[in-house]
């Protein structure tokens, strides 16, 4: 005999569960109460449950095992959805368990009743909700398995506050078998002769389900073949980018010479990746419904091949299944596509080289500077603005899982998302990049870097305002600004006042020596880059987007 909180908990420890990040609520007290002797999973207590469900889709794009959010009826799930957005749009297994009113005032508009099918519906893999204590472990092991499943997500599981102070007999759900969708023998031959022929492939990766033997096998293919390989939008880590092999980003700010690839390669092997807005240049650089190149989409969700772009060659099949095959493949004797890749890598290498922007501070040497300082292992999360420019064009991945990025570009996710990863991987440098604007949607969860003694550096780019939102102000209403311009607190004191160190650099020369006192510190460090505002992109200042002849 067990409570329904006994029986949630002894199973989310079945499907491997070690930390679930939450905010209390007495909706699910006798869940916290379970967890109290149960040694294999923390309570990591956060301070808005926004922060909390970005730190377990974080934790669920770092490990392929769902990150677990817990939260309370309307005002905690309403809180939560920012970061069950980030887990639909970027694939990211993700389970969010949800507290709720007890089953008898449902229907009658009671305190903090919300319907969760609606409210989570159009974001989530799988929605349900436990009305029967018995049922509770077989409906987390659904969740679970939704959550894994196909193109991998969140999933949303509402347990009624009356449920978990039940006592009743039940037994644990057992787990799936772990079967991962291959390809077949026909399709890596039809493959390979179309490899064969081509004269300007190129490989494109993306999405969820990576591993580190994923990105192992696509290295011994790639340097077999001699092919280029670029990352989708905020995917630099499924590939160590110092390769000879490795050729860019397909991002924001994508490199000339790599846009031009992608738009006139023969064949376009895609693995993993929806192929989303950003990567294919707003539907331009890859045509709809049928592309130029011949495609060949190997994901492991039939749902999404086919969904905006028709494959010439569909494979349904999970990544490291489909990158052995390719690693076992043997080359064509003539590879046409030798001087593409390196003419490719060279312009990707030319792109290292920092452009230099206004300003004492500059962040494009900051950047720069810490990819050569950090070790290979490092993790780097960010949230959204123009300031991650700076970071996806000159930091170096060098392994996976080592990047952390909302391709959603919700801003307050890297400070959530470094706390996740200080979780999961306590000896790995964690560093988090964020604007002004950034920082401080989520701000609050310095406090639980600070409560669970979480060194992480957080490197705040301050330059007074929406950077991204301004630069489009300027370029589409030039000097007529409205709404984007912001007065901060003092960072440095924001951060000591959680006990938190902090740091203020006013010239480029400063940053290094103050990183590394950081990276050697026990506790938060936040250092505070003041920018120049005219330093707005990689490429242009704000009076160039204005359009300004002096």
């Amino acid at each position: 005999m067990r409570t329904g909180g006994k029986i949630l908990v002894d199973q989310l420890v079945l499907e491997g569960c070690r930390a679930v990040y939450t905010v209390p609520g007495e909706s699910f007290l006798a869940a916290l109460d379970a967890m109290f002797d149960v040694g294999t999973i923390r309570a990591i207590v956060c301070r808005h449950e926004g922060g909390a469900a970005m730190m377990a889709e974080a934790a669920g794009k770092l490990t392929g095992n769902p990150g677990v959010a817990f939260v309370t009826r309307a005002p905690g799930a309403t809180n939560a959805s920012s970061g069950v957005y980030v887990a639909h749009h970027d694939a990211t297994p993700m389970v969010l368990l949800v507290g709720l009113i007890e089953r008898g005032h449902e229907g009658r508009g009671a305190f903090q009743e919300i319907d969760l099918k609606a409210m989570f519906g159009g974001i989530a893999n799988w929605v349900g909700i436990a009305r029967e204590p018995e049922r509770i472990a077989e409906m987390l092991a659904t969740a679970f398995n939704a959550a894994r499943s196909g193109r991998p997500g969140p999933a949303v599981l509402g347990l009624p506050e009356d449920i978990l102070t039940a006592v009743v007999e039940a037994e644990d759900a057992g787990l799936p078998p772990s079967r991962l969708p291959a390809p077949s023998a026909a399709d890596m031959t039809k493959l390979k002769a179309k490899l064969s022929d081509a004269e300007r492939p190129l490989v494109l990766l993306g999405g969820a389900g990576w591993n580190e033997a994923a990105a192992a096998n696509i290295e011994k293919f790639a340097e077999t073949f001699e092919i280029p390989v670029a990352s989708a939008f905020r995917r630099q880590d499924h590939m160590d980018n110092r390769h000879p092999c490795y050729v860019g980003h397909a991002g924001i700010d994508m490199d000339a010479k790599l846009m031009a690839a992608l738009r006139g390669s023969d064949l376009l092997l895609v693995i993993g990746e929806g192929l989303s807005e950003i990567t294919t240049g707003a539907y331009t650089h890859v045509k709809t419904p049928r592309p130029n190149q011949y495609l060949v989409h190997a994901h492991p969700s039939p749902e999404a091949i086919g969904r905006v772009f028709r494959a010439d060659l569909p494979i349904i099949t999970a990544a490291e299944p489909f990158t052995r095959a390719l690693a076992r493949m043997k080359p064509p004797p003539k590879r046409r596509w030798n001087r593409l890749r390196k003419d490719l890598r060279a312009s990707y290498e030319r792109s290292l080289k920092p452009l230099a922007t206004t300003g004492t501070v500059r962040m494009e040497e900051v950047v720069a500077s810490i990819s050569r300082e950090l070790p290979d292992d490092a993790i780097i999360t960010n949230g959204a603005g123009n300031y991650a420019s700076f970071v996806h064009r000159y930091f170096q991945y060098k392994q996976w899982p080592s990047q952390l990025a909302p391709t959603s570009g919700s801003m307050g996710y890297g400070l959530p998302a470094a706390i996740a990863a200080k979780i999961e991987f306590p000896d790995r440098p964690v560093i988090a990049f964020a604007g002004d604007g950034c920082l401080l949607m989520t701000g609050q969860e310095l406090a639980t870097a600070v409560q669970y003694g979480l060194p992480i550096i957080i490197i705040v780019a301050n330059n007074g305002m929406y950077g991204t939102i301004r630069m489009h102000q300027e370029r589409r209403y030039p000097g007529r600004v409205v709404g984007t311009t912001l007065v901060n607190p003092d960072f440095v004191a924001f951060a000591r006042s959680f006990g938190a160190h902090g740091e203020r650099v006013d010239m480029t020369e400063a940053f290094l020596p103050a990183f590394r006192r950081a990276l050697e510190a026990s506790a938060p460090v936040l250092i505070e880059l003041r920018l120049d505002p005219e330093a707005i992109s990689v490429k242009q200042t704000l009076a160039q987007i204005r359009g300004d002849k002096d």
